[in-house]
């Protein structure tokens, strides 16, 4: 590879992580080439797994995750707004499960604060230590097996033990929302939401900005399968518009 072209993809990917929305016409001309130059350096990149082609354009794959404790540290006054819009689609749910992260676990400190009388069936320990103080709250752990960094529970035994429930509603979270749906950086939490997915009457995502055009590792839900968002801002146009055309509601976090 010449060193012009090394320099080029460098160059688009810092780009695409400032501006993961652009499409192929405008990088062409941001950078003075060809569209076919620049679908070129993109398939490259694809191929490298640095990057994920959409139509028209592509998003940066987005790295590991901190561990679920430092996550806590990132975007707080967003994650209150969004698990406070989130109590009024849990307020007529009797039985909710609860995926593992730092939105998903504020969203249990403020149910444990404004709701009662909820069972609450979730693989994550601090969801659980969250709900555990309202003695109202009747909570249900998932067995499996223990991951440190997420301080939940994964694997096989985890989905068998979910699989024997139904639930009114999934509260989830994601590490990245792009046109195709959500991802998770772990391949296991994945299919833990999967699971609770396929057992839940109704699917509510609660996400904050920064996982916008963004792609994990492991997708586990598309568009469809989701019936309300709740984030503290609007996506872009290309996001936007493809949350608009699936059935799911959008509910900004005020």
């Amino acid at each position: 590879m010449s060193r012009k072209k090394i320099q080029r993809q460098t160059a688009l990917l810092e780009q695409l992580a400032v501006s993961p929305t652009m499409r192929v016409n405008a990088l062409a001309q941001l950078f003075a080439v060809t569209t076919e130059t620049i679908r070129r350096d993109l398939e490259e990149l694809a191929e490298q797994g640095m990057i994920s082609r959409t139509y028209g354009g592509a998003v940066i794959r987005q790295a590991l995750e901190p561990v679920v404790s430092e996550r806590h540290k990132l975007y707080l006054a967003e994650r209150t707004r969004i698990a406070q819009a989130a109590i009024s689609q849990l307020q007529d749910a009797r039985v909710i499960m609860m995926g593992s992260g730092a939105t998903t676990a504020e969203v249990a400190r403020q149910m444990a604060r404004q709701l009662n009388d909820k069972t609450v069936i979730t693989h994550a320990f601090g969801v659980a230590k969250a709900l555990a103080s309202n003695p109202s709250m009747d909570i249900i752990m998932a067995p499996g097996s223990y991951h440190e960094g997420e301080a939940a529970t994964h694997g096989a035994m985890t989905q068998r033990f979910l699989s024997q429930y139904q639930a009114d509603v999934a509260v989830l979270g994601a590490s990245g929302l792009d046109v195709d749906g959500c991802s998770d950086a772990l391949m296991d939490a994945a299919e833990v939401y999967k699971s609770m997915v396929q057992q839940s009457s109704r699917v509510v995502l609660v996400a904050d900005h920064s996982k916008f055009d963004r792609v994990a590792l492991a997708r586990w839900c598309g568009w469809s399968q989701l019936d309300c968002v709740i984030s503290d801002r609007q996506p872009e146009l290309a996001l936007q518009q493809r949350i608009e055309q699936s059935r799911a509601d959008f509910v900004l976090a005020p």
